[in-house]
């Protein structure tokens, strides 16, 4: 008996025109975010309203193709324009037209409110759909890799330095401009391209030292109100006035520096075995109650978690409502956040559980086997009154029972992003344009894990129906 095989013949044309929806399966993530973007008001989107120049791509359709793309790990302009032409969901998706990777790049950086409204949009559905429920939230950050090299780092003095020697290279090379000019030799161009590299790399230097001086002068103003409390206190206090009270100084530091590709950027440590990476603090607020949706995102310059607790929770829309238990891990233990997140009233407004782990062997290690002085020991016991309070506190087992939920939920969620989406790093740069590429990775996140949450939703509803 001869073997028989499917005839596949490459050169056959359609005999009728085929239909795209017939290639996408209807349990697609790609008809759930047509749908939802399609609901977003034409107005929000920032287009050319002018009606001048060519035809432009609906602005929804665009959307969609970045959160459909992102969800799946596609993150590059470049790459999203390959799927369109190589991805079927994708080619369906743009109804097979293919934006180019510049006009897929300048609508990701003009249309960042757009996709905050979408985000907001999205959870407003889950909350309808009784998939989200305001109580319990998880706070957690990550360090996320910026779109520079630490090796682009500059030092403030440093800068200094390279500005000097760059100056006598300009005026050496304006001064062999000349002398080509002179003799008229045909090899003309090379000095006055060199003399332009030479010029723009003593821009960039000369910024980096202003953005250095910026930070210091910003630094010395927030330290200034401390200053003059102490100074009061100085000044109201008898006896003895004790050491020097040192006035803030906005002049740099020479071992400050910045980055000269993205100067928003900071060189972090993310653990030990990495090492340091020019990176950002992305910030997450996630719900701890089942659905690990993420509630509100931030971006961080700062690579401690210790004063992000607050303005993370507050980057949860008010819209949703405000979570009844927030969860964070010790490197959040800050007092002033816990307390602004309590709240001055009578009732807590939220009950804040944050580890106390660390803090409280360094405690037990300080008072039970190593006292400090009487003076020293005295103001350490007032600074350690709040830890103390959040260790009792923890120990309860209610408090523990809540507070096992942490590790569960937002963990995994950096898990997921890392790991099975792939996203490692930003493809953008500056403080604000990273804001909006994260918020829109969450924001393709929460579609993903809404659409398995509405399938499973569906699967267990059939299940309970009698046959």
């Amino acid at each position: 008996m001869s073997t028989r095989f499917i005839s596949v013949d490459r050169s056959q044309p359609f005999l009728l025109p085929p239909d795209l929806r017939e290639w996408v399966p209807e349990d697609d993530l790609v008809h759930f975010v047509i749908q939802a973007v399609e609901s977003l008001p034409e107005g929000r989107f920032r287009v050319n309203r002018r009606g001048s120049g060519s035809a432009q791509y609906p602005p929804s359709m665009m959307l969609a193709l970045l959160i459909y793309c992102y969800a799946n790990g596609i993150f590059s302009s470049r790459r999203i324009e390959r799927a369109t032409h190589r991805d079927i969901a994708v080619r369906f998706l743009t109804g097979d037209t293919h934006p180019d990777h510049d006009t897929i790049a300048a609508f990701r950086r003009e249309n960042f409110d757009v996709v905050a409204d979408c985000f907001v949009q999205v959870l407003e559905l889950a909350k309808e759909l009784n998939l989200l429920k305001m109580g319990t939230v998880s706070v957690d950050g990550t360090k996320m890799r910026a779109n520079a090299s630490k090796n682009r780092n500059v030092r403030y003095d440093r800068a200094g330095e390279l500005l000097e020697t760059l100056r006598r290279d300009v005026q050496e090379l304006m001064e062999k401009a000349e002398r080509t000019d002179q003799l008229d030799e045909q090899d003309g161009q090379r000095l006055p391209d060199e003399l332009s590299r030479a010029e723009a790399l003593k821009e960039k230097l000369e910024a980096a030292r202003r953005t250095i001086e910026g930070r210091a002068r910003a630094r010395a103003e927030g330290e200034r109100a401390e200053y003059e409390r102490k100074m009061a206190e100085r000044a109201k206090r008898k006896g003895p006035r004790g050491s020097e009270v040192k006035e803030p100084d906005a002049s740099p530091r020479p071992e400050e520096q910045t980055n000269l590709t993205d100067s928003d950027s900071r060189l972090m440590c993310k653990n030990k075995r990495s090492g340091f990476e020019q990176s950002y603090n992305a910030q997450a607020a996630v719900d701890a109650d089942g659905s690990q949706l993420i509630l509100g995102t931030r971006i961080s310059q700062c690579s401690a978690d210790k004063g992000e607790l607050e303005p993370t929770v507050r980057a949860i829309p008010e819209i949703l409502g405000q979570p009844a238990t927030v969860l964070a891990d010790n490197g959040y233990l800050s007092e002033a956040q816990v307390r602004a997140l309590e709240g001055s009233g009578e009732e807590p407004a939220m009950d804040v559980l944050v580890s106390v782990h660390a803090e409280a062997k360094e405690l037990d290690r300080k008072y039970d086997f190593r006292p400090p002085p009487a003076e020293k020991e005295k103001k350490n016991r007032i600074r350690s009154e709040f830890v103390l309070e959040m260790k009792e506190r923890m120990a309860q087992e209610e408090a523990r029972r809540k507070y096992r939920k942490r590790k569960q939920t937002v963990e995994p969620v950096f898990g997921i992003i890392k790991n099975c989406m792939g996203f490692t790093q930003f493809h953008l740069r500056g403080l604000e344009k990273v804001s909006g590429e994260w918020n829109l990775l969450a924001l393709a996140y929460n579609f993903k894990r809404l659409w398995n949450l509405m399938n499973t939703s569906k699967r267990l509803d059939s299940q309970e129906k009698p046959a």
